[in-house]
């Protein structure tokens, strides 16, 4: 798409956004993969994240989360700008990611994967051990329960001993997702949170996803599962050529001709 009047771009001016990018861009040698976009995420909300392959999505979760610098732009969780912070500072502010392929920690149990989520600890210091015995022993009991308690709600508990290299795709996108909560992030961005999962998980994962949301959580989801993103999402954004082409509900974005067009190569959903 040649037009620039084709690109309506995201609502902005929100109530509430937990999550704001102000003219981001970045650029790998001469191909722009993320274009001037600015997008707003209201708390307590579902949004969705579409566009073809070679959209920009992955590169704007990147940006978004600190993994890479961008050329020009601002981004500012609950009104504070962090776009010169780093993955765990940017965690530290509440904003967490997944990946699309969740890392695998050698030589760790799913227990203690759990227990790497968690910010800074009393115990990590030195100092402290000397002086507070008792309140790392605290800290220490307080993140094991915590753990226990994330894999039981994601029904993966009896998982707790298993080595992590042993846990399949499935498994370990759902660990990844638990992990994600000890830090009780103010917005979650997955990055397609379903894609390789067999259909039975995908739904299981959808019902965690509406569960937390309706406690309160705030998600950004980038999913090529169409049926998966449209029934659960809304607002959906949906990039093109790095750019943000409209947003809208998904019946608005499923009878859009520029979708249809950029995302669906006029197939139509």
């Amino acid at each position: 798409m040649s037009n620039d009047g084709v690109y309506e771009g995201a609502h902005l001016d929100k109530d509430d956004p937990v999550l704001k990018t102000r003219g981001l861009e970045k650029a790998f040698g001469g191909l722009v993969a993320t274009d001037d976009v600015s997008i707003e995420i209201e708390r307590g909300t579902i949004t969705g994240m579409i566009g073809p392959n070679g959209a920009g999505k992955s590169t704007l979760f990147n940006l978004i989360s600190g993994f890479y610098e961008a050329d020009a732009g601002s981004v500012f969780v609950n009104e504070t700008d962090v776009s010169d912070m780093t993955p765990p500072e940017r965690a530290h502010e509440g904003l967490v990611r997944t990946f699309q392929t969740p890392r695998r920690l050698e030589g760790m149990s799913v227990r203690e994967a759990m227990l790497v989520g968690p910010g800074p600890q009393t115990g990590e210091s030195i100092l402290p051990l000397f002086f507070s015995a008792d309140d790392v022993t605290r800290e220490e009991r307080a993140n094991i329960e915590q753990a226990e308690e994330l894999l039981e709600r994601f029904e993966i508990s009896h998982l707790i001993d298993q080595p992590s290299t042993d846990l399949s795709g499935g498994q370990l996108k759902l660990v990844e997702l638990a992990r994600a909560f000890t830090t009780n992030p103010d917005i979650l961005l997955l990055d397609e949170p379903v894609a390789g999962v067999n259909p039975t998980l995908a739904n299981d994962i959808k019902r965690f996803i509406r569960e937390l949301n309706e406690e309160g959580q705030t998600f950004l989801i980038i999913e090529h599962d169409m049926p998966f993103i449209m029934d659960l999402a809304d607002p959906i954004i949906v990039l093109d050529q790095g750019r943000v082409l409209m947003e809208g509900s998904p019946k608005e974005v499923r009878t859009d001709d520029r979708v249809i067009e950029a995302y669906l190569g006029g197939a139509g959903p």
